[in-house]
């Protein structure tokens, strides 16, 4: 299994080269790169009617050129970006004039905060639901769950998030916890009790979006896959020698239908370090969601391109993790 282990993990460098030439050629060729972007900075906002307030001659143009690399062919340009990632330099962003790695150590933590949170308190909170689901399966409370389940799920994130903002924090309804942000301004005044529930009030309302994005499928997930074991012909086997139908469920059942839960790891690990935008906006939580939205939207091609760097690399990672995953929920699967 080592082996296996091994070639997955070889496999995740020539599979970034892939990611990152594919967006970077995508990035330099769409309409609106990273030249014209620099271009209409340099130009200014202009005046009420839009007309530009400043020339760009020719040779400044030449010269931002130059300096982004595009005076070469798309994958020179890609060797030179490929050549400093090497020496461990993902660029400095043009937006925020910035070092990238800097911009990332910084909001990194707080998407990893808000994302673990949600992460936890997801699997703490679908796995058991899902297991009363089916062995509670037609009865009145796997009926109200599963009314709750689809209309939390038929409700987009972001609206979800709007709708608590107005119920619990506008104060139109109530005012139980703040609008936005990760902490308050005074937090730093806070003694450390205050800071726990300084910090507590800010995270609870986008803790919960984060849980009900993936409530829904998680949760269905779990009966189903339980439903599908406990209809076998071992646990029935194991209920006629004897054993008592819940540990029939518990020792058996159960681990197995742990399998297909495992293989959203991957995803769910991307998500906790990448944020969630709609999330991130609606609560002004400056992570690394809204930091990936603005350096698409400003054409940031340093900014962008180490975004999804560190992301593919977390992907990759994330999917030999649901591997590892499954040989430790069974032991007999050999991918070899």
């Amino acid at each position: 299994m080592w082996k296996y282990f091994l070639k997955r993990f070889l496999l995740i460098f020539p599979t970034l080269l892939g990611i990152t030439f594919l967006v970077f050629l995508i990035s330099h060729f769409a309409p609106g790169g990273p030249l014209n972007s620099e271009i209409a900075k340099l130009k200014g906002a202009g005046n009420l009617a839009g007309a530009s307030t400043k020339q760009i001659s020719q040779e400044e143009i030449e010269l931002i050129k130059k300096r982004l690399h595009l005076d070469k062919p798309a994958p020179v340009a890609y060797f030179y970006w490929l050549k400093q990632i090497v020496q461990f330099d993902l660029g400095e962003s043009r937006l925020h004039s910035r070092k990238v790695s800097d911009l990332i150590v910084e909001k990194l933590p707080v998407s990893l905060f808000f994302g673990l949170s949600g992460f936890f308190l997801t699997y703490f909170i679908c796995i058991p639901l899902g297991i009363q689901k089916a062995l509670k399966e037609g009865s009145h409370f796997d009926f109200i769950s599963s009314f709750i389940i689809f209309f939390t799920y038929s409700l987009p994130v972001f609206a979800f998030a709007m709708l608590l903002l107005y119920l619990f924090a506008s104060g139109e309804v109530f005012s139980l916890f703040p609008l936005g942000h990760e902490v308050s301004d005074f937090y730093e005044d806070l003694s450390v009790w205050g800071k726990v529930k300084d910090r507590l009030a800010h995270m609870f309302l986008p803790v919960i979006c984060y849980v009900v994005g993936s409530f829904a499928v998680l949760t269905l997930l779990m009966k189903n896959s339980l439903l599908d074991q406990i209809a076998k012909e071992y646990v029935r086997t194991a209920i006629s020698k004897g054993l008592s139908f819940s540990d029939s469920i518990f020792k058996h059942a159960f681990r197995n239908s742990l399998i297909p839960i495992a293989t959203g790891f991957g995803s769910n690990l991307t998500l906790i370090f990448s944020g969630s935008l709609f999330i991130e906006l609606v609560f002004n939580i400056d992570g690394m969601g809204l930091l990936s939205f603005e350096a698409v939207r400003e054409r940031d091609t340093d900014l962008m391109m180490g975004l999804l760097l560190a992301q593919s690399f977390l992907g990759l990672i994330g999917k030999i993790v649901s591997d590892f995953c499954y040989i430790l929920i069974d032991p007999r699967i050999d991918f070899e």
